[in-house]
């Protein structure tokens, strides 16, 4: 009988453990189910992208840069290439890429690039492993490449691109190689951008990963395409801060000549101040800044006037006679607008 209640217990405790290995088992797979469905499901491009081609443009990004612009495209529709823009320090290469995502938009590109999407990414965010659904860890880039071959329609924007050579010997991660095999079959389409000087310390070096790319040199605009620029640029600064700048065409365009002048090669600080049409956005851009701060609705004269006192990518003689010469210039506008320039 005892036998009896001992064969029982051990079916009994037999059938326990068999539920708890079963309810074990089965939190186990809940566990990686919640696991699995935790993870992000955006993609790389998403994740880690920003997309051009999405992005609002209240003007053209890219005025006077047609040629540029045509180069670089003509350079993507090329089998097996893919574009490099090279030139100084803010004379606007990312502008052209933008400028292209804009014509994309307006649909005012060839047939065989309308609808794509040009994707920004930095080669930060590229390194490291990143996780993928099924559990498994896989380098970021490779998983980026994968995804932007699948899509067809995407075109990879590295702006400052010498990093991937940089990267590649700092993490140990090679990001040139990497790339190769995609460019050299056209499944990736890039636009690099970089300046002449890093162009030559680092990617000039490297033969075979330059063979993938076509050179497209980028010039500074002079200082009438600057004007031209400055001209067309305002009403974006407007919508971007708020502030209006409510004179007449001839006295804008005066004012915008004004400040190209001011900030011309000769009158930079060396090495510091940055080149056209950067500089000359970037003072024409603090204007708006003091007037809102002011909680002003529209830019004056008074704010330009402030601007100018205080504006550091001209040495400081040429801060003083240009700030004279503005006096002169607009005295009228001055006075009208009863501006005391003994507060500045």
């Amino acid at each position: 009988m005892d036998d009896l209640f001992d064969i029982v217990e051990d079916e009994t405790l037999s059938l326990d453990d068999s539920n708890n290995n079963d309810i074990d088992k089965n939190k186990k797979e809940e566990t990686k189910e919640e696991k699995i469905d935790s993870k992000p499901k955006k993609s790389m491009l998403e994740k880690y992208g920003e997309n051009l081609t999405t992005k609002v443009y209240v003007t053209n990004p890219a005025i006077a840069r047609e040629d540029e612009i045509e180069k670089t495209i003509l350079t993507i529709l090329t089998p097996e290439k893919s574009a490099i823009l090279v030139g100084k320090a803010g004379i606007g290469k990312t502008a052209i890429v933008e400028g292209i995502a804009y014509k994309i938009q307006k649909d005012e590109v060839p047939n065989a690039i309308k609808g794509y999407d040009i994707i920004k990414v930095n080669t930060s965010s590229l390194l490291g492993k990143y996780e993928t659904e099924d559990g498994t860890e896989e380098l970021r880039i490779n998983i980026l490449l994968k995804e932007v071959e699948k899509a067809k329609n995407v075109i990879l924007f590295i702006d400052e691109i010498h990093t991937l050579v940089i990267e590649s010997r700092n993490s140990g991660i090679d990001f040139v190689n990497a790339m190769k095999p995609a460019l050299s079959r056209g499944d990736v389409k890039v636009i690099g951008a970089t300046t002449l000087d890093e162009y030559n310390q680092y990617l000039i070096r490297d033969k075979a990963f330059l063979r993938r790319f076509e050179k497209i040199d980028v010039q500074e605009p002079d200082a009438k395409t600057t004007v031209k620029i400055l001209m067309g640029s305002y009403p974006r600064i407007e919508k971007q801060t708020g502030v209006k700048l409510a004179y007449s065409q001839f006295v804008i365009e005066k004012l915008m000549t004004f400040i190209v002048d001011m900030t011309s090669e000769y009158k930079r600080v060396y090495e510091l101040g940055s080149r056209y049409p950067d500089n000359a956005l970037s003072l024409l851009s603090k204007a708006f800044s003091y007037a809102k701060f002011d909680n002003s609705p529209f830019v004056t004269f008074k704010h330009f006037y402030k601007a100018i006192m205080n504006c550091q990518s001209v040495y400081s003689n040429v801060v003083k006679e240009e700030s004279e010469k503005f006096k002169k210039e607009f005295k009228e506008f001055l006075e009208k607008e009863n501006v005391d320039l003994n507060d500045y």
